[in-house]
């Protein structure tokens, strides 16, 4: 079995690929940034989500489910959702529940596990108060005009995680110029709530906190003042993470928040950013409504190593789901726990920064190898168990009941599927013109059928070595 002081991860704070080190083996813990529940998630949002359910799964694996504690949060008091919920006329409340709860379906289909925590925003209030407190208490906050602000000046090395001087972050932040400010770069903490706007009561009164300050309360609250790993994506580097850190360390005073930053690149559609002005928005519900299985979406995520950046394709995802497939057969041999503890090439893949594309090609060599018989007996059973546990690590574990035809015939047909006596019918009255040699009528229902989505193909029977047609989804 891969060693656990094997597992080597990119830390973003270091800009190097480190041995992961846990502050306690018998406690892992890692903090992930969740959705803002105003909207559905698209699919930028499902890669962060993917990536780090593929690190759970490996970490659960090497130190025991009992030893690790995922937290992903969930934001649901943000001036969008407050905006949204102005918008469709409903409730902010009612929003967030309905937003977080196809969240948690969309996330389900693409085989993701749940994490250990998933804290909501608006139910750690106390604990960004007393983060806030702690921070004024230290001279690095000051009250001004109902709002709280975090005095960027008073910590002498922010901006070690984006590696930016302040003028840098200064012009790359947008940052909001306001006279309560003390400083430029100063942050929000908390801000006053207007009529009809979410708010709380606070020593600096009612108002409601700023993005950042949620994520540094809720992870102290459920993984400790300092812990092992946090998560995101690329975009969250700054300010959401810079801040996080600035934070967390002032309020509670170590020299660390976490010890692994890692973060996802970023993802375009078709070659170009992802932008509903272009009509490419695509997000996670709409694919698995138009027949998309997740799983397939999920190996295409993960066909790309996490760090570097993905070009999301319709014809990428087809493969991806033929690809996947294929994979059905190997489930059929041995999965014995003892075959699966021993080395596993997919294991190391994972354990090398998170390394699927890798992992992925492992799996095919694995496959490749039974094909050829180039295994038998015990071998061939090890390998089965290395296969196996392959999907398991990836998270695609559950894919016995795979079938890229009938997902292929849900997108063309919907749910009912295809018309497969109209089809046969066709296909019975083209032979049957060629028989006859009525080329005009052979090629018009070829055509027909082209236009339903069929594709045909023609070759003899091995057995009786008459002409037979058969048929399949375009895909």
């Amino acid at each position: 079995m891969t060693s656990q002081q094997n597992l080597r991860l990119y830390n973003t704070l270091s800009r190097t690929k480190e041995d992961f080190r846990p502050i306690d083996p018998d406690n892992i813990r890692m903090y992930v940034c969740g959705p803002t529940v105003y909207d559905y998630a698209h699919i930028g949002n499902a890669r962060p989500v993917i990536v780090f359910d593929v690190l759970f799964r490996l970490l659960r694996h090497l130190y025991g489910e009992d030893h690790v504690a995922y937290v992903r949060n969930i934001t649901d008091v943000d001036d969008k959702i407050n905006a949204r919920a102005a918008e469709r006329g409903i409730d902010i409340r009612e929003l967030t529940e309905e937003t977080a709860k196809i969240f948690h379906q969309d996330v389900e289909a693409l085989g993701c596990l749940p994490p250990n925590v998933e804290p909501r925003a608006t139910e750690h209030i106390a604990e960004m108060i007393a983060v806030m407190q702690k921070l004024m208490d230290g001279g690095h906050a000051y009250a001004a005009d109902g709002h709280v602000l975090f005095s960027v000046p008073s910590m002498k090395d922010y901006g070690q995680l984006a590696r930016r001087s302040l003028d840098e972050m200064i012009a790359g932040a947008r940052v909001e110029v306001a006279s309560y400010k003390q400083n430029e770069t100063d942050f929000v903490l908390w801000k006053p709530s207007g009529e009809g706007e979410p708010g709380w009561a606070s020593p600096w009164g009612r108002g409601r906190p700023g993005w950042h300050l949620e994520c540094s309360a809720m992870s102290w609250k459920h993984l400790g003042e300092t812990f092992d790993i946090h998560g995101g994506g690329i975009d969250l580097v700054f300010p959401h993470h810079e801040n996080e850190i600035a934070q967390s360390r002032c309020a509670f005073g170590h020299d660390v928040m976490a010890n692994y930053w890692m973060h996802n690149g970023f993802l375009q559609v078709e070659g170009e950013k992802m932008s509903k002005s272009l009509g490419n928005f695509i997000t996670i519900h709409e694919l698995l409504e138009r027949g998309w299985d997740g799983r397939a979406i999920r190996l295409l995520m993960l066909k790309t190593h996490y760090r570097q950046p993905i070009n999301w394709t319709e014809d990428g995802l087809r493969r991806a789901a033929l690809e996947l497939h294929g994979f059905r057969k190997y489930l059929l041999g041995d999965t014995r726990q003892d075959l699966a503890a021993e080395a596993n090439p997919v294991r190391d893949a994972l354990a090398d920064d998170i390394n699927t594309p890798a992992a992925i090609a492992a799996l095919h060599s694995i496959g490749n190898s039974l094909d050829r018989g180039a295994d038998a007996n015990e071998n061939s059973d090890r390998s089965y168990a290395q296969f196996n546990l392959g999907l398991q690590l990836l998270g695609l574990g559950d894919i016995a009941n795979f079938d890229a035809n009938r997902m292929f015939a849900r997108i063309h047909y919907g749910a009912s599927g295809p018309n497969e006596d109209k089809i046969n019918s066709l296909v019975d009255a083209r032979l049957e013109a060629r028989k006859q040699k009525d080329w005009a009528e052979s090629d018009r229902i070829r055509d027909e059928l082209a236009e339903m989505g069929i594709q045909l193909k023609d070759g003899k029977n091995l057995d009786t070595g008459e002409m037979e047609t058969t048929w399949e989804v375009k895909r």
